[in-house]
């Protein structure tokens, strides 16, 4: 990703390129980017041109960068994300006025004005947590490319935005000193498109091995199972022979017996036969039989099994062989530097052809489908530690600490509400929900503390009503209990938990505690013990 040295050094040449361009179209080329291809006159050349500038915030390469060519729409999406398609709404056709870093840190900001409004499209480089904003004219978020949980999960849709504010920004090196101001963004997409193509390529190499490493396994468990249904074949002989030597000593047979013996036909010697206790003899004939009958069955049923598994396996085993080689080819290509950049864009290439062939599309369906292998891509949604437990992004709860240093935990969702009170709050921790209104779990952290400071237990009851559908009330009833007495009913819906005892508050609200205990919000990167 860009550091602030360079990003302070790109802005002014973003603003001499495309200041007072106006917005034509409006890409997103992957799930983390949008270009925005812009048309108007830069610097002393008079003549209009088309530009296509990349706004990234893909962990490991967030970069404001300009493109050479008109980027392909959509790849792999079925439509537009959320995100870009709020921005064609809203901001096609804008004019692009100032380029700016906010607060002098890795946070550029565009201004785009149309004749209805102006807005403010925020590149914010924050590695894992980098986001694209857009703001409206009262810096107040209208949309996000990520989820502010993942990124920002202090900030909410409709709230003002801020800057992190957690440590001075670091200004970090020019990497890209030797290129030219005329030549730094298109040079800022050579470096990192390189990065992802190379990132794109070792994330579909993993889920081509991981489909047919499963496949191949999933085809030699049907062949062991196959040739142990084949061994029975053995146990079908021996029930026709038993079968047979059963009926010359039917005579003999009474009902209640559990064996009978008679000598084989070939070879003289005694044959024990079992018999049910409970048939008589042509009834026990018969169901001898009928296990031969299915014993026969079940034979030719595998035989024709185990040729079209042993074919199956056959063909599985020539695509490992393609994909050995694939994958050996790229390796090779990275040995030498001079080779980096022909290399991966031919590895990804050669892998996307691969995979797009019909039985490698089934099986990446069936075993690594795009949705898991995004998860393990460098894009994947963050995890916070809290204690000892990690927390997905998803799923980690708002923090504030009360003057007294304890924290609160408010959920996010109704997800969240379930693993912050179930998995999350422990020991004498209490819970606070309004009573008759819907609203967010919240949680008071008390470190094993039995009677909390009645300021802290007011600070929660105050987050409880403001995330609650009576957000907006000046008095409200909050139900505090300890965390021992909720529980989860089996099969409820996402977010429903059930209560006895605690204690019911009569909380006035007080707009001046609700604000103090909403600045005291904690970074999420912040660990806690």
């Amino acid at each position: 990703m860009l550091s602030l040295v360079e990003l302070r050094r790109a802005t002014p040449l973003l603003s001499t390129l495309i200041a007072g361009h106006q917005v034509q179209r409006i890409v997103a080329p992957d799930p983390m980017s949008v270009v925005l291809t812009v048309y108007g006159p830069s610097g002393s050349d008079p003549a209009p041109k088309r530009r296509h500038i990349r706004f990234s915030c893909r962990p490991g390469s967030a970069r404001v960068s300009q493109l050479t060519a008109p980027p392909r729409s959509g790849t792999g999406q079925a439509a537009p994300n959320a995100f870009t398609q709020y921005l064609r709404a809203h901001v096609d056709g804008a004019g692009i006025g100032r380029i700016r870093l906010r607060d002098d840190d890795r946070q550029l900001a565009v201004q785009l004005t149309t004749a209805e409004a102006e807005y403010e499209l925020l590149l914010s480089i924050l590695g894992p947590r980098s986001n694209l904003y857009l703001l409206d004219a009262a810096g107040k978020i209208v949309s996000s490319l990520r989820p502010l949980q993942e990124t920002r999960p202090e900030l909410e849709l409709g709230g003002a935005w801020s800057s992190p504010g957690s440590r001075p920004p670091t200004a970090g090196s020019d990497r890209f000193e030797r290129e030219s101001d005329e030549g730094l963004l298109v040079a800022f997409e050579r470096k990192y498109e390189t990065v992802e193509q190379s990132d794109e390529a070792a994330v579909l190499k993993r889920r081509i091995a991981k489909a047919l490493n499963k496949e191949t396994k999933a085809l030699d468990r049907k062949l062991t199972k196959l040739e142990s249904s084949l061994a029975e074949a053995q146990e079908a002989n021996r029930l026709a022979r038993d079968g047979e030597l059963l009926k010359t000593a039917l005579p003999q047979i009474k009902r209640g017996d559990t064996q009978v013996t008679v000598p084989d036909f070939e070879t003289g010697e005694p044959v024990s036969i079992e018999l049910d206790p409970k048939l008589n003899p042509a009834e026990n004939l018969n169901r001898l039989f009928k296990r031969y009958h299915k014993a026969v069955r079940a034979v030719t049923k595998a035989g024709a099994r185990q040729q079209e598994v042993a074919t199956a396996r056959a063909e599985i085993e020539q695509w490992n062989q393609r994909f050995t080689q694939l994958a050996g080819g790229d390796e090779a290509a990275h040995d030498g530097a001079s080779n980096e950049a022909s290399g991966t864009d031919g590895s990804i290439a050669e892998l996307e052809a691969f995979a797009s062939q019909a039985p490698i599309q089934k099986l990446l369906a069936k075993y690594a489908p795009a949705a898991a292998a995004e998860r393990a891509a460098p894009g994947r949604p963050i995890e916070h530690k809290l204690g000892k437990q990690i927390v997905p992004g998803r799923l980690m709860p708002r923090r504030y600490r009360t003057a007294g240093g304890l924290e609160i935990w408010v959920g996010r969702s109704a997800a969240g509400n379930d693993h912050l009170s179930i998995r999350l709050a422990r020991g004498k921790d209490l819970f606070f929900h309004l009573d008759g209104a819907p609203g967010s779990h919240v949680i008071l952290r008390t470190n094993g503390k039995i009677d909390p400071s009645g300021d802290a237990v007011l600070d929660a009851c105050e987050l409880a009503v403001h995330f609650s559908k009576q957000k907006n009330a000046s008095r409200a009833d909050v139900h505090a209990v300890p965390i021992a007495n909720v529980r989860k009913p089996k099969g409820a819906k996402p977010g429903l938990v059930m209560v006895h005892g605690g204690k019911t508050i009569h909380l006035r609200r007080v707009p001046q505690r609700l604000k103090k205990i909403l600045e005291s919000v904690i970074d999420p990167s912040e660990s806690q013990s």
